[in-house]
């Protein structure tokens, strides 16, 4: 799966190589409402809770009718808060999506859109954290440096300059882990506990 984002990426970006080729730069910012999904809840569960993205971003038009490419850097903050203690747990990170983008035309009033694509991120905060000690079932919880997700949205462009969009993040393999021990996981002596970070984003951007 990953290897298959990859080359969309790879082609995305090929596509979008033609001298014939419109490209836009600009501004982006935004909301994300971010779900950590964690494989084993009768260890720990965590509650949605609301983060940030912002960056840079670019579109090329290309000479197809409809068809287009985005691509974004943005620096990523997502949290979500454990349920067991209310201790809240922060990733920080740079995130690249690029999207492969169709839209239709409403004249120079408007544009509205759908995409998907790869985003890749890289995490730019602590790696480590510790629980409550109130947990001692659970401990030594790990970001990955870096990670693979997928974008899937929709948006709409008005006067050519202002686009608003909403979007589904969904990770592909592992956020983050913990190591659970004890009682908790039926007298197991040591298990790896996976996490992921889901997450609703809802952005607006300005194209210069």
């Amino acid at each position: 799966m990953k290897k298959l984002f990859t080359l969309i990426a790879l082609a995305c970006m090929a596509w979008a190589m033609p001298a014939q080729a419109q490209v836009d730069f600009g501004v982006k910012a935004g909301l994300n409402l971010t779900n950590f999904s964690i494989n084993d809840s009768k260890v720990l569960a965590a509650e949605n809770k609301t983060g940030f993205f912002a960056g840079v971003t670019a579109k090329v038009t290309l000479p197809v009718v409809g068809l287009g490419v985005d691509g974004s850097v943005l620096y990523d903050q997502r949290e979500a808060k454990l349920k067991a203690t209310g201790t809240t747990l922060k990733q920080q990170s740079i995130q690249i999506p690029v999207n492969l983008r169709y839209g239709v035309g409403l004249g120079d009033i408007a544009n509205i859109f759908a995409y998907a694509g790869p985003q890749f991120g890289f995490n730019i905060g602590g790696k480590n954290d510790s629980f409550d000690e109130r947990l001692d079932n659970v401990n030594n919880w790990r970001f990955k440096d870096s990670n693979l997700s997928g974008n899937v949205g929709v948006g709409v462009t008005l006067l050519k300059h202002l686009q608003a969009s909403v979007n589904y993040n969904f990770a592909i393999g592992k956020t983050g882990d913990f190591d659970s021990v004890g009682d908790a996981i039926d007298n197991i002596d040591k298990k790896t506990v996976k996490a992921k970070a889901n997450a609703w984003q809802v952005s607006l951007a300005y194209f210069f």
